[in-house]
């Protein structure tokens, strides 16, 4: 009944009836049945810490792990964890942040967050997989592989972007060089800007190879000023020694954008003006992410980041993740990671179910001689479906299993963040892809349990 009367809240919030908030006290209860975890997060926490126990309240182990879970499992940007650990109680109880008590800063989640090494949260997701496996919820007796991609948080690479990116970043940098030392350099950023813009706007090839001609010349000469820049940075005094820190910062930061910049400015004279095919090796994707690959997909999509190759299970746990260095042929991942399934179970799974792209008769024969009983490639490339597997319904009936793990894959870039890394450098992607690993690891145990 609606009345215009305010009657007296509740001083004490009760628990809150949702499928979801059962999820979260469910994950609580398995964080809380594996309470070493907590301590290899503690042990990242305080490394290279002098003493931890001095100085102000910091956040613990347990809710940095468990911020992180609440981050990922809802694909959170900082602001916005930080935003919903303030207005939801539930959040709050999960992280165990206290009713009533300040929630951290999106700064501090940051910081904390990113201690927290990709080592160990693999090895987080091996506790669980143990757990998984005590519950009888996995026992990786039939296991399916497959790859992915995971794109890096860049610009579609093309050469005028990057020598643009490479004009202004070096002018940013000499202008903060400039409060230090006195140097005179012409700001060309935003000739490189237009430049770069009416290149992708041009109408024909020699239009726009006149413009990059004059984009190479643009930054050839700021990297020219930047070079006399960190020369003048050398000779650069103060008896401030965090000013000097500062300043020995600033010219490594500047001598690792010159390297990058003669990079672009080399691949780009290369390709555009002499007309060669530059090697994907030699490549520079970003002058931010330089560790991003070009993974070409299928032979038609073209995909900028690193790829990942999953081992799931029946229960729908990610059993293990690599993080592969450039673009290599699926073929040759296959044996590995029926090893590694070796690894962590002490045993290998009686079946295993590939996609087509891992089929050849190498792969059969090595995989088989590890004692997995049954092999199955999705497209058998020549094999014969008797040499596969035992019968043709368990042929058809691990073709079908395999092609779950299409669904889990979507699950975690849908659900979790994998399909994009908004971390940066090549340590903070592996955390970053392991960290959504574990959180959906988390959430379907608690789904196991709650039926």
């Amino acid at each position: 009944m609606r009345t215009t009367i305010h009657k007296q809240q509740r001083l004490v919030p009760i628990a809150i009836v949702h499928e979801h908030a059962a999820e979260l006290r469910q994950v609580s209860e398995l964080l809380d049945d594996m309470p070493e975890i907590a301590e290899w997060v503690y042990e990242d926490l305080v490394r290279g810490v002098g003493d931890p126990t001095q100085g102000r309240e910091a956040m613990t182990a347990e809710q940095v792990l468990r911020v992180l879970v609440i981050k990922q499992m809802n694909s959170f940007s900082y602001e916005e964890l930080a935003f919903h650990l303030a207005d939801s109680f539930s959040y709050r109880a999960f992280c165990r942040l206290g009713f009533g008590a300040a929630v951290p800063r999106k700064s501090t989640l940051n910081r904390n967050i990113k201690r927290v090494r990709p080592e160990t949260l693999e090895r987080i997701n091996r506790r669980q997989l143990k757990y998984a496996r005590q519950q009888g919820i996995e026992r990786a007796r039939k296991i399916r592989i497959d790859c992915t991609v995971e794109e890096t948080n860049i610009h579609e690479p093309s050469d005028s972007s990057l020598l643009w990116d490479c004009v202004r970043v070096l002018v940013r940098l000499m202008h903060v060089a400039t409060e230090r030392v006195a140097i005179t350099f012409t700001d060309h950023s935003r000739r490189a800007k237009r430049r770069s813009i009416g290149i992708l706007n041009a109408k024909s090839t020699a239009k726009r190879r006149s413009l990059y001609q004059d984009l190479l010349k643009v930054t050839e000469r700021t990297v020219r000023y930047a070079d006399q820049t960190v020369q003048a940075l050398d000779t650069y005094r103060s008896t401030s020694v965090v000013d000097m820190a500062l300043t020995g910062q600033l010219k490594d930061d500047m001598q690792h954008y010159i390297s990058l910049a003669k990079r672009v400015v080399d691949q780009t004279q290369r390709r555009v003006l002499n007309g060669e095919s530059v090697p994907a090796k030699d490549k520079v994707m970003s002058i931010f992410e330089t560790h991003t690959d070009i993974i070409v997909k299928d032979r038609r999509e073209t995909y900028y980041g690193h790829k990942l190759c999953l081992t799931t299970g029946a229960s729908g746990l990610v059993l293990d993740c690599v993080i592969l260095n450039g673009n290599p042929n699926d073929s040759t991942l296959a044996v590995d990671m029926v090893e590694r399934q070796m690894d962590i179970y002490g045993r290998p799974p009686r079946q295993a179910s590939f996609d087509g792209g891992f089929a050849s008769r190498y792969n059969l024969g090595a995989i088989k001689k590890l004692q997995v009983e049954d092999v199955v490639f999705s497209k058998g490339r020549g094999i014969l479906v008797s040499e596969m597997a035992k019968s043709t319904w368990v042929y058809r009936s691990l073709r079908r299993f395999r092609a779950g793990i299409e669904a889990g894959i979507s699950f975690l870039k849908r659900c979790f963040g994998l399909d994009r890394c908004t971390w940066r450098g090549l340590e903070s992607f592996k955390a970053y892809t392991w960290a959504s690993i574990v959180s959906a690891n988390l959430l379907l145990l608690a789904r196991h349990q709650l039926g």
